[in-house]
């Protein structure tokens, strides 16, 4: 089993800030700075993040998402 893979499609910004071990500010810090683009879902706008997205971030992108020239 690899990294990620019993992790939902999107994640919260808690369960980010949890894998990543940083604090949720961090990560929502991240995603206005657009190292980390949040999704906004709902009337109230919370953010979701692309289980890809949090992959990339710990260099674990799947080889199907990246390109070898």
């Amino acid at each position: 089993m690899a990294l990620g893979d019993d992790w939902p499609e999107l994640l919260t910004v808690k369960e980010v800030a949890k894998i990543l071990r940083v604090a949720p500010l961090t990560v929502k810090r991240w995603g206005k700075r657009g190292k980390l683009p949040a999704i906004r879902i709902n009337s109230r706008g919370d953010r979701r993040y692309k289980k890809e997205a949090v992959l990339w971030l710990l260099g674990q992108q799947q080889s199907s998402s990246t390109s070898t020239v």
